[in-house]
Order: structure tokens, then C-alpha cells, then sequence
């Protein structure tokens, strides 16, 4: 948990010793008290790799992006919004009174920040009597310029993947490192099966028909600073799957000469993931048949991943045509995409090659998803016969790409997270759905369904969380939650009132003459409203938030959507007021009740939906829901603004203020109205004493 709440410093950290480590030529390694080599590129390789899995492969805990303080939601981190995040908070930690007083007496500090909002530790101050050098690290701002070769190869790097290597001027020094790096990765290959650097071309003068001896082995490897051999690896990557494609290399050999690179440096598997990651995603590169000649062969238990996969998302009520693509087809996977998993199924699975699955799994998860269906099958097929152990861990985690390229899957899964929470005597995923809660869910994790005659139902919830962050169109999110939330207010105004009162009258009638039966329906829509806020800010964060707020309601009560016509007026009531408890509850969970450094954005969202609701008040537009589901909605969360979030009302403008007054007044709702006005503050007085004068 430490290591979460600090991967912004742990990266800072780990910059100064691939910069140092990175720059320095390889000497003879050293042989620890375990037996282990330790060499510089070994350090700078654990250092590198574990710093790119911060970097492109960590997401924030949602939490933290909703309050401002991580990145964007459904965004990959960059290295500068790294350095940006640690050196704000370190100016945060700095800043304050009382660290500014620790500080002047030397004092060690290890409390946390106290702005408002943020639950990430603070860096520490050091104690007194640390070297200048370690203050100066730990209390200076940090900026990817102050290295060097770190920054000349991260420029290097952007430009490799933004664009093909074809327009690289050929006669850039980095091209005689790759050969020299090609040389060593196919010495024992005869001339005519050579490859160059020059991509697309033969050079026999590149390889060698060299025996292979050791002494000539060593002698083939450039000895040069680790930041020169990254630059080439680019080049030699993009010439291997060149001649690859082209038929002058064959698989095996390309999968050879990958893991001989590897080997030789392991930081060299970030630059060949990222390549092999930015040419799937351009869909340049012919398929690659994995026929189990060439390539690795997945159909020993292709079939029967695809159906496990398949029962996995139907015990959780999504239910999808088919998974299986071609018929009889061979299966096939992207050329880049296919180097990678034959270059990864070969590292060996012991704590020496721990930091190259670090990199390798999210990557492969990552590459194979974007990949056209069956590519994640394809890819847990053959992982599942390298370790059988992993089986249903790899179907559980492959089952979530079905979520990134289907959105009515994502729709019937949220259906479910529904039916599991709040129970439902017809289960869409298993007998404790009857009785709903929190329980049915989320389950007990996924070890809990690890049985002997295979995978146990997985509880909707559970299979939400490990799979949002995958979906990548999440602007659909809102629509739908509210859809949902809308539909269970309706439907348990008349289940309730079916299971307490008689089956004579009509429901309204029914719903009014008993007062238990409205409380069990007000406890139900309740749990479905926040039920809703929680899926919709876990997903997205603020930004759904504010798309719900600007788009998604006003849309609603314009279009009134999915509303029945001459609907009951109970039924009305309760749709409106299970909106204004979503909508309430979405808006504290991305902005905050109290003043905080979201303030500013938050005023800008209150005041253009209270700007609506004014609007609508002085019918100045139409609107095509019921007339009782709107007043329920305004009452409902001006009620709720006004007793739990005064502060979004000192937010408002004093105009709207005052429309909305007047438009209560005429709904015969006066205490409310002054109640709004009271709130505003000062600034509202006249227009409280206009009010009650009228």
C-alpha cells in the first residue's frame, strides 16, 4: 500500500540510477553472496523496467482521479505527468504552516498533507544532519531535463513509436550499434538468411557463419553504455520482424534472436514491447498463423478457453452469440503480437525473470486486447499450456476483453451488478441475488471461486472492478446507469406494493394506504441510486460526473426517455426522486460537500444544471417527461442540496438563485424556496425579503 500511495517518488527515485547505470560501459560482473551476477546492466535493467511499468502500465486508484490528484480516467500516465504529480506535491507539503515550521527548527516530518482532498502521503522532509546531497534530491523539483541521456532517449523514444522508422536518416550512429547488435543475435546464421538494420534490405556483411565459440561469443557483444544499445534496439527490432514478414527469417529464429537481446539486456524487452504494442495498434503487419509450425499452436486448449470463457460471463448474466471466429479456421495473431507471446512463453518462471514478467503480462494483457477477437483466447491459450497452474487466473483476467469491444456486454453486466445488489427472485446470477446486498455483489474475491471441477460463478461486482478500467468507450456510462436507476424505481413502486397490500384498487392507491410498503420502496431506491453513483464515479470519475450534468440529465427530461406514458403519479414521484439521490450523490463523490480545490469546477457544473433547472421553471422550453417527475427531481435535489451540500449554493449565481425562489413560490413550496435563498448568504437577502413581502 506504501508503494501505491508514493509511485510518483518511487519513479523520481529510479530516474538518477538508469541515468547513472545507463551511462556507464559494462565491466566484468560480480557475483553476490546468493550467487547471482550483478552486473551494470543488470542494475540499470531492474531500474529501467520496473520505471516503465510505473509509467505506462500503473493506473491510479480512481479515488485520487476524481479528487484532481491522479491522471485522467481511461488514460495512459505519461513521464512528465510523473514528475509534474511529485513535484506539485512536494510544493503542497512544503507549503504548509506547519512543515514550514518543522522545517526552519530541522525537525522530521512524516505526517501527511493536509490539503483538503488529497489522500496520497507527502513527501518527507529529511531529518537534520542529512547530507546537502540527499536534501537537495528529496526537496528539490525534479524535471526529465536534468538527465541527460535519460531525456535524449525518452525524445528517441516518443518519436520511434509516434511514427514508422522509415524515415529515419540511415546514417544515424544508432545504426552501426544495431548491427553490431544483430551480429551477435544471428552469428550462427548462414549469409543468405542475414538482416540488417537497413530495414527491408539484405546485408550479408552483417551476420556471420561464425561456430559460435565462447570466446568469439563474448568478443561479438558491443560493450557500450546501456542508453546507446536502447537507442539501436528500435532498428533491430523493426529489421528482425521485417525480414520476418518478408520470409528471409523465420519465427523461430526471430523468437531466438528476441530472447538473445533479452538476455543480453533485460531493459531491452521495454523498447520490444513498446514497438511490438505501436505496430499492432497501426494494422500494417500481415497475420501470422499459429499452426504450430512457424508459430506456437493454441488449439491443444483453444476451445476450451473460449468456453470457459463464455460460462464465466454467463454466470454473471451476460450473455453473447459467440466467441469462436473462422469456423475451422487456423488461428491467426498479428505479426508483432505473435513475436511477442512466442518471445515471453519463453522466459522461465523463477524469481530471476520476476522483473521481466512485470512488463511482459500487462503488456501482452494490454497488446492483446486491442487486438481483433480471438486474439486474447488465442494469447491465454498458450500461456494456459506453458502453466497450467495459471488456468483459471488466465481465463478470469482474458474474459474481461469481451467488455472492450462490446458495449451491449458492458450494458448486460451493469444489469446484473443491479439484480445481485438489490436481489431478485429471478436470478440473473446466482441464489444469493434473492437475497441481494452488498455480498451477492461483489462476492468473496476470486480465490474463493477456485473449485475442484472448475470455475465457480464470479459475482457481477467483481467482474466489474477488475474490468472498467479496460472499457474504452465509457461515454454510453451515464445514459445507461441512469436508465437503470430510473428502472428500478419504477418497477419496485408497484413490486412493493404487490407483496404488502391486497390486489384490489389501483397502486397508487395501495402505495399511499400503507406506510411500510413506501418505506421499503424508499430503502430500495435509495440503495439503487447510490448503487448507481458508485459504478458511475468508480468508472469515470468527474469527467462521467460532469457529462451527467451537462448532457446526460438535461437530455432526460428534454426527451423524457424511458418514460411511460400516463405513468401513475407515485411511479412519477419515484422516478424523479431516485434521480436527484443519483445525481446528488454523483456530484459529492466527484466534487466534495465542503470547500475543496475542486471548487471552481464544481461551480461551473451547479451553475449550469441549476441554470437548467431555472429555465425549465419559467418554461422556457418544453419538456417530455411527466410533469410529477419533474417536480419530484427538483424538490428532490434542491431538498437534498439545500441539508447536505450548502456550499454548492454559495456557488450559484444569485439570478438563478432567485429564478429558482420564484419557481418554487408557484409550485406552493415557500419554505423550500426561502430555505434556498437563506442558503445563498448576504448576497441573497433581497431577493428572501422580496419573497416574503410577495
Amino acid at each position: 500500500m506504501f508503494f501505491l500511495c508514493m509511485f510518483p517518488e518511487v519513479a523520481v527515485a529510479l530516474m538518477p540510477i538508469c541515468e547513472v547505470f545507463g551511462s556507464i560501459s559494462p565491466t566484468v560482473p560480480q557475483t553476490s553472496n546468493t550467487g547471482e551476477d550483478i552486473s551494470v546492466y543488470m542494475v540499470f535493467s531492474c531500474a529501467f523496467l520496473l520505471l516503465l511499468k510505473l509509467w505506462k502500465f500503473y493506473r491510479p486508484p480512481h479515488e485520487h482521479c476524481m479528487l484532481g490528484k491522479g491522471a485522467p480516467v481511461g488514460s495512459e500516465l505519461t513521464l512528465e505527468y510523473l514528475l509534474l504529480l511529485r513535484n506539485n506535491r512536494l510544493a503542497s507539503s512544503f507549503n504548509t504552516p506547519v512543515e514550514n515550521s518543522a522545517k526552519e527548527n530541522g525537525q522530521y516530518l512524516g505526517e501527511r498533507s493536509s490539503v483538503i482532498g488529497s489522500s496520497l502521503p507527502q513527501p518527507l522532509i529529511p531529518v537534520k544532519g542529512q547530507s546537502p546531497g540527499a536534501l537537495s534530491l528529496i526537496a528539490q523539483p525534479v524535471f526529465i531535463d536534468s538527465f541527460p541521456n535519460f531525456n535524449a532517449w525518452y525524445r528517441q523514444h516518443k518519436a520511434c513509436i509516434a511514427s514508422t522508422l522509415s524515415g529515419i536518416v540511415r546514417c544515424n550512429p544508432l545504426h552501426q550499434i544495431a548491427d553490431k547488435l544483430l551480429n551477435m543475435m544471428y552469428r550462427k546464421l548462414s549469409k543468405g538468411g542475414t538482416v540488417s538494420s537497413t530495414t527491408g534490405t539484405s546485408a550479408s556483411s552483417s551476420l556471420s557463419n561464425s561456430s559460435g565459440s565462447v570466446g568469439e561469443e563474448a568478443s561479438l557483444r558491443p560493450m557500450l553504455p546501456a542508453w546507446d544499445i536502447l537507442g539501436a534496439v528500435p532498428f533491430v527490432v523493426d529489421a528482425v520482424l521485417t525480414a520476418c514478414a518478408h520470409g528471409r527469417l523465420s519465427p523461430r529464429d526471430l523468437t531466438t534472436g528476441l530472447r538473445d537481446l533479452v538476455d543480453f539486456l533485460p531493459a531491452s524487452l521495454a523498447i520490444i514491447v513498446s514497438y511490438f504494442t505501436a505496430e499492432v495498434t497501426r494494422g500494417v503487419w500481415k497475420p501470422a498463423s499459429m499452426n504450430g509450425t512457424d508459430w506456437p499452436s493454441p488449439a491443444a486448449n483453444l476451445h476450451n478457453i473460449e468456453s470457459q470463457i463464455k460460462e464465466v460471463l454467463a454466470a454473471t448474466g451476460v450473455h453473447i452469440p459467440s466467441l469462436t471466429v473462422g469456423g475451422n479456421a487456423p488461428a491467426t495473431l498479428p505479426l508483432p503480437l505473435a513475436a511477442l507471446v512466442s518471445l515471453t512463453i519463453t522466459f522461465k518462471l523463477d524469481k530471476s525473470a520476476e522483473h521481466l514478467h512485470g512488463v511482459a503480462g500487462p503488456a501482452l494483457e494490454s497488446t492483446a486486447g486491442g487486438s481483433p477477437w480471438p486474439s486474447t483466447p488465442i494469447v491465454a491459450a498458450l500461456w494456459a499450456q506453458k502453466v497450467r497452474r495459471w488456468h483459471d487466473y488466465i481465463v478470469f483476467f482474458s474474459s474481461r476483453t469481451v467488455f472492450k469491444q462490446d458495449k451491449h456486454a458492458v450494458v448486460q453486466l451493469l444489469k446484473s451488478c443491479f439484480a445481485a445488489a438489490l436481489g431478485s427472485s429471478n436470478s440473473l446470477v446466482s441464489k444469493l441475488t434473492v437475497h441481494g446486498g452488498v455480498g451477492a455483489l461483489l462476492g468473496h474475491g476470486f480465490r474463493s471461486h477456485l473449485a475442484p471441477g472448475g470455475m465457480s460463478p464470479v459475482a457481477p461486482g467483481f467482474l466489474y472492478l477488475r474490468t472498467y478500467r479496460a472499457i474504452y468507450d465509457i461515454m454510453f456510462i451515464p445514459e445507461e446507469i441512469l436508465s437503470l436507476v430510473v428502472g428500478v424505481a419504477r418497477d419496485l413502486s408497484t413490486m412493493e406494493t404487490d407483496e404488502h397490500c391486497g390486489q384490489t384498487g389501483k397502486s397508487a392507491h395501495r402505495l399511499k394506504s400503507r406506510q411500510l410498503s413506501l418505506a421499503v420502496v424508499m430503502a430500495k431506491v435509495k440503495q439503487a441510486s447510490t448503487l448507481g453513483a458508485s459504478l458511475l464515479c468508480v468508472t469515470g470519475g468527474s469527467g462521467l460526473v460532469q457529462i451527467l450534468y451537462q448532457e446526460t440529465l438535461p437530455t432526460w427530461f428534454l426527451s423524457g426517455s424511458g418514460t411511460k406514458p400516463k405513468s401513475e403519479g407515485s411511479v412519477s414521484i419515484l422516478e424523479g426522486y431516485a434521480i436527484a439521490h443519483f445525481s446528488i450523490l454523483c456530484g459529492a463523490c466527484a466534487w466534495g460537500m465542503n470547500a475543496s480545490s475542486l471548487s471552481t469546477k464544481r461551480a461551473q457544473m451547479i451553475n449550469y444544471h441549476m441554470g437548467f433547472l431555472a429555465s425549465a421553471l419559467q418554461q422556457k422550453f418544453s419538456l417530455g417527461c411527466e410533469h410529477a417527475t419533474w417536480k419530484a427531481y427538483v424538490i428532490g435535489f434542491l431538498s437534498m442540496m439545500i441539508t447536505c451540500a450548502p456550499n454548492w449554493i454559495s456557488d450559484v449565481n444569485l439570478e438563478t438563485l432567485r429564478k429558482l425562489a420564484i419557481g418554487l413560490r408557484w409550485w406552493h413550496e415557500p419554505e423550500l424556496a426561502l430555505a434556498l435563498l437563506e442558503r445563498g448568504g448576504c448576497r441573497a437577502m433581497s431577493a428572501a425579503a422580496e419573497l416574503v413581502m410577495s
